[in-house]
């Protein structure tokens, strides 16, 4: 094998490395960006949880301050 040939397989291997570094790089930031997303999603949702219409929670609301209506009825 020629000098020159050397030098080319030496320097394809080095930029192979980099690069597949850079990817593994990438990809560590990127399951970051994920659990991070994750996380505010899941607390969104608890937002859009507690803070639903009155109409969805009304139905709960009544059946609790039922046995509070059936007793005022009675005085």
């Amino acid at each position: 094998m020629t000098a020159a040939g050397a030098v080319t397989l030496l320097a394809v291997a080095l930029i192979v490395a980099v690069v597949g570094l850079s990817l593994v790089k990438v990809i560590a930031q990127l399951r970051h960006v994920t659990w991070t997303l994750g996380t505010i999603i899941v607390g969104v949702n608890a937002i859009a949880y507690q803070t639903r219409t009155i109409p969805d929670v009304i139905p709960k609301v009544n059946a609790n301050l039922a046995p509070v209506r059936a007793m005022a009825e009675q005085v």
